[in-house]
């Protein structure tokens, strides 16, 4: 089907406002969720394809997530869905002032390879229960996933309610070129730009979830044993493939050598000692991404780890010393499992640093220290993080998910994700029985005084 008519299916089949009953929404979630469960295994094993993941985390960060996510929207669609009454002026009397959520229509769900079930799921749930239709384009280059996904959608919804489009360029370019009415963008800060661009030829609205280099600060009053085992776990995750991985770490003087002792060791405890023989351990998604990331490899700073498998695209689980902001691991997102050290003398030069560059998608912070805590929250511009752990604020459905500024717009999970998916409509319902003259000309002294009254 061509991409131009499968629009059209979809148009027609939202104008049926089959769409439109909560009923619906909650068997579309319901189907959703019988065709996950039903193709998990397949979903583990192309995940393991494509990036090497274990059973257990991919039930942890992709399938697990997912499912828990779509359980908690159903649950509260109803009351999400519910006409709002709110509060009406006094110069609108007499009159009632209510919100509506209504569905934008036909969406286009642009899905990355890193975490090619979840992200592409979740805001998949979120346009499904605020009652859309939806094009979902999965990553080419998580091919094994983007094929199981694709049947499990084809299996489980007509079309003309949810459709796979598969492919790589090309087709991106040409469902940019259609007229849709929102788009969920998760990928690059480029590509990013380009979904911008073609969305406003339209005027269509989006959301971007984006990604930059997430600092790690760490603070002499910092549990230093647990900032390692937490970094680690943040940071090698997907081999590092995360858009909210620790991309590098700040850390005063007096500490550093505390906490390398203690990021090796909790290396090893986690991915053995010889990371690369770990059947457990991931892979970088290709060819291309393999080069990329040893070239940032600094032979002469690597303290830990940089070992590769060209055979199998793994890294080993690296860190650098002694790096600056010249190097070439500081001047791109590493989306690798390479971890920068950075010395800066005080958390003001940590803060420095941070403020001088565009804005991340995450930050995390290890201190004790109350004062920095708020400073840094408070102070420095970011999407969301941690204090004193790394990448677990995303795993939650009651605060909502997204990057600022150069990291990206809007967010979802939870009541967000429907809201992202929603347009609120503002109404007001005037009754008929009283009608002020007060507004209507021609105008008088006793008109004006009156207005200003009422108008404050």
């Amino acid at each position: 089907m061509q991409i131009e008519e499968l629009m059209q299916k979809q148009r027609d089949f939202f104008a049926s406002g089959r769409t439109f009953p909560i009923s619906c929404r909650i068997e579309a979630l319901n189907l959703l969720e019988r065709a996950i469960l039903k193709y998990k295994q397949k979903l583990y094993k192309a995940l393991q394809s494509d990036l090497g993941k274990s059973k257990a985390e991919s039930y942890m960060c992709e399938v697990g997530l997912t499912l828990s996510e779509l359980r908690f929207v159903r649950k509260h669609i109803h009351s999400w869905s519910k006409t709002r009454t709110v509060q009406t002026p006094l110069a609108q009397f007499h009159g009632k002032s209510f919100t509506i959520q209504e569905p934008y229509g036909v969406v286009l769900i642009l899905s990355p390879w890193n975490y090619p079930v979840l992200l592409t799921l979740e805001p998949l749930i979120g346009a499904l229960a605020a009652g859309n239709c939806c094009v979902v384009k999965p990553s080419a280059y998580s091919p094994a996933t983007s094929q199981v996904i694709a049947q499990l959608i084809q299996e489980t919804f007509p079309k003309g309610y949810v459709a796979v489009v598969k492919g790589g360029r090309e087709e991106n370019q040409t469902l940019l070129e259609q007229t849709f009415d929102y788009i969920f963008f998760t990928g690059g800060v480029n590509v990013g730009k380009l979904v911008m661009e073609k969305a406003s030829a339209h005027l269509t609205p989006v959301t971007l979830e984006l990604g930059g280099k997430s600092p790690c600060v760490i603070d002499h009053t910092a549990n230093l044993k647990l900032a390692a085992k937490r970094i680690v776990f943040g940071k090698y995750l997907n081999c590092g493939q995360t858009c909210v991985a620790p991309d590098y770490v700040l850390i005063e003087p007096g500490v550093k050598d505390r906490f390398l002792k203690y990021v090796k060791r909790e290396i090893a405890r986690m991915y053995g000692n010889n990371p690369l023989d770990n059947p457990n351990y991931g892979k970088m998604i290709n060819q291309k991404h393999f080069d990329r990331v040893l070239g940032l490899i600094h032979s002469a700073k690597t303290v830990y780890g940089g070992e590769s498998n060209a055979d199998t695209l793994q890294i080993a689980p690296t860190i650098l010393d002694r790096i600056t902001e010249e190097d070439a691991v500081m001047q791109e997102e590493i989306f690798g499992p390479v971890l920068p050290i950075l010395t800066v003398s005080s958390m003001d030069e940590a803060y420095a640093f941070i403020r001088k560059r565009p804005q991340p998608l995450a930050l995390y912070l290890f201190t004790s220290n109350k004062k920095m805590e708020k400073r840094f929250l408070k102070r420095v511009p970011f999407g969301g993080g941690c204090v004193n752990d790394t990448i677990i604020h995303l795993a939650t459905p009651y605060m909502g998910f997204g990057g600022v500024g150069n990291s990206g717009m809007g967010s979802y999970h939870g009541k967000k994700s429907f809201e992202t998916f929603s347009h609120e409509k503002s109404i007001v319902k005037k009754y008929t029985w009283i009608d002020l003259p007060l507004r209507y000309p021609p105008y008088n002294k006793l008109k004006e005084k009156l207005v200003r009254m009422f108008v404050k």
